[in-house]
């Protein structure tokens, strides 16, 4: 169930993450990678963990959180 708000929407969104989907709990324009801190507006958001609750920027950022030793080199 994708929320759209729309442009009075600012500041931080709180999220639930589904499987596939993700419900906004309290509405915002976008979210924190958990990893990065970068802010990801709401409409671009690919990447989340639904049993961590985390938002993710780009995919090394999920590999980063849950396979920290793989991007060492």
């Amino acid at each position: 169930m994708l929320n759209k708000f729309g442009p009075s929407s600012h500041g931080e969104a709180h999220l639930q993450y589904l499987d596939g989907d993700f419900r906004v709990i309290s509405p915002g324009a976008y979210v924190r990678c958990a990893v990065t801190g970068v802010q990801i507006p709401l409409d671009e958001l690919k990447y989340w963990s639904v049993d961590l609750q985390e938002a993710y920027a780009v995919p090394d950022a999920v590999l980063q959180r849950h396979f920290p030793d793989a991007l060492k080199t």
